[in-house]
């Protein structure tokens, strides 16, 4: 058993390191940069950047937890698409055509009891995420267009067609943006233990989808072969699995989720809108940075949406001290760096530790052969004791007759 468990141990630690130093490395250049810009006050405001939100107290953690939920939610969806094979881009079309799908049921529905209310609009911004990401998988499914390509191009689409589409359905032309949501996401006693924050049951849904994505991926058979899709399609289609129906699932899926996290944003009760200007939604880009430092596990995602969230929040604590908050953007950057520098560390102990196993199982060959030589010889040697004179008749091949 032993033997079985230290591969995956050893594995795990890989990968734990590989986080650590990235995040060891851009806290590093974050302080360089602090140096840099406001050596006075450059230690203070790196302590109050580790602290993040714990600067401000039970409000301060609260904002964390508010900050982490949208984020950990396009994470899932980068790091879904990571582990089927596909390399999702498109997290921040998805998610603003989620959160315009939960905006409108969630403002023009009203007929709709209060109590499924919020539940409605937020399964809206899943089919909106979904049907966003349907685009590209069949594109990738069906005539091999690559992912990357067009995820890019419906953000850009997606981007636009939601500022229309606001401007017609739900606008509030004079603050130039959407109108604010009706129903909304309940608070469920987060208020009141983090005071003055917004934090809002999204949390713990996000972290049950998570938990929920972690089994799907790793205890079924339905995740077995996304997953088997991702790796390599002609040995998935050899093997009896639909690669094209995977392929699309994976994006739809990813979509889904991206989606959900518009809802979290927008259904929050913050007074925060959909704004018609020509910006690309910065969450589903922070959400590939938390599914790389994440490893694209769904429990590590969770764990490093926290972190991005606890460091944004510290970076604002940090501007009393006249810092900028791009400083914190800037550590983030340095940190997904560092990530992809990490993977490549890890890919070179994965192949040292290939060559070992080869090697070994090459000295285990020889040690075997060698045994089974060594077992003929004493056998023939134990015959030739019993019967010295049949033994020489066999050894000179019957001359003696």
């Amino acid at each position: 058993m032993k033997k079985n468990r230290t591969p995956i141990k050893r594995e795990s630690l890989i990968r734990f390191s590989s986080s650590v130093v990235a995040i060891l490395g851009g806290l590093l250049v974050g302080l360089i940069i602090l140096l840099i810009t406001n050596p006075r006050d450059a230690f203070g405001g790196f302590i109050m950047i580790l602290l993040g939100g714990f600067s401000g107290g039970m409000r301060g953690i609260g904002q964390v937890l508010y900050i982490a939920t949208p984020i950990m939610m396009t994470g899932l969806a980068v790091g879904f698409a990571f582990k089927t094979g596909l390399f999702n881009i498109g997290a921040s079309g998805q998610f603003i055509m989620g959160a315009y799908f939960a905006l409108l049921v969630s403002i023009r529905f009203t007929f709709l009891p209060e109590s499924v209310h919020w539940i409605v609009a937020v399964i809206a911004a899943a089919i909106g995420g979904a049907l966003w990401a349907l685009i590209p998988g069949i594109l990738k499914a069906y005539y091999n267009v690559h992912e990357v390509i067009s995820t890019i191009m419906m953000n850009y689409i997606g981007m636009y067609l939601a500022n229309y589409l606001v401007t017609i359905t739900i606008y509030n032309s004079l603050k130039n943006q959407s109108l604010d949501p009706i129903a909304v996401i309940p608070r469920i006693g987060l208020d009141t233990i983090f005071a003055g924050s917004s934090a809002h049951g999204g949390i713990i849904l996000a972290v049950i989808i998570a938990v929920i994505i972690y089994i799907i991926l790793n205890k079924t058979t339905f995740g077995y072969e996304l997953k088997a899709c991702g790796v390599t399609m002609e040995a998935s289609k050899y093997a009896g699995i639909n690669e094209k129906r995977g392929i699309v699932l994976s994006m739809v899926i990813a979509g889904a989720l991206a989606g959900i996290g518009g809802s979290f944003l927008y259904l929050a009760r913050t007074g925060k809108s959909i704004e018609v200007i020509d910006k690309l939604a910065p969450e589903g880009f922070a959400g590939i940075s938390v599914a790389l430092l994440g490893l694209s596990n769904p429990i590590g995602i969770v764990f490093s949406s926290v972190f991005i969230a606890h460091i944004t929040q510290g970076g604002f604590y940090a501007q009393r001290l006249n810092f900028k908050p791009e400083i914190i953007e800037i550590m983030t950057a340095v940190i997904i760096y560092f990530s992809a520098f990490s993977l490549m560390v890890k890919m070179f102990f994965n192949k040292r530790e290939e060559k070992r196993k080869i090697n070994a199982d090459k000295a285990d060959s020889s040690d075997i052969i060698k045994d089974i030589e060594s077992t003929e010889n004493e056998g023939k040697s134990e015959i030739a004791g019993e019967n010295p004179e049949k033994a020489t008749h066999e050894n000179r091949g019957g001359d003696g007759k």
